[in-house]
């Protein structure tokens, strides 16, 4: 089974303010990747090529970063994860950015299953939560903050 998902969000910011973001993931200071009821994004070292690392059950390492304008993660975990994930800025124009997170992987064996029924639900709440992050760290508020779905709401409850 082929994955493509991707979530965007157009910030109203320069391309090198959003990428600022990207540059933050897992430090001290991390703007971007959601807190609190996510499992906290971690690595072996700094963000940069061969950091090892990833959030709960989910595992990668850093395949490629541009500062200020793209990260890409290629997957170690879960199991049937054959693929890589990533953050990019990109110009919009007139002064606004598009923050962009797009994963991409073949998914086999038990992930066949396991993404359509389990991650993509959690995944794509996990990455709805950290654009609303994004927008909150670059402009102060969030015009449509996300909501989970009465599924993800339970995914949680079980996972705890």
């Amino acid at each position: 089974m082929d994955v493509h998902n991707v979530h965007e969000r157009v910030l109203p910011v320069t391309e090198r303010e959003a990428g600022a973001l990207i540059d933050g993931l897992a430090s001290e200071g991390d703007r971007l990747w959601p807190r609190g009821p996510w499992p906290p994004m971690e690595f072996d070292r700094p963000l940069g090529p061969g950091a090892t690392g990833g959030h709960g059950p989910v595992r990668y390492s850093v395949a490629a970063y541009v500062p200020a304008t793209w990260v890409r993660f290629t997957f170690t975990g879960p199991r049937g994860f054959h693929g890589f994930h990533e953050y990019a800025a990109l110009p919009a124009g007139d002064g606004r950015t598009v923050l962009r997170h797009t994963l991409s992987m073949a998914a086999r064996g038990p992930a066949r299953l396991a993404w359509p029924l389990l991650w993509r639900p959690l995944h794509d709440a996990c990455l709805e939560d950290s654009l609303d992050r994004a927008e909150l760290a670059c402009t102060g508020a969030v015009t449509r903050p996300a909501r989970w779905s009465p599924y993800v709401r339970l995914l949680r409850a079980l996972v705890r």
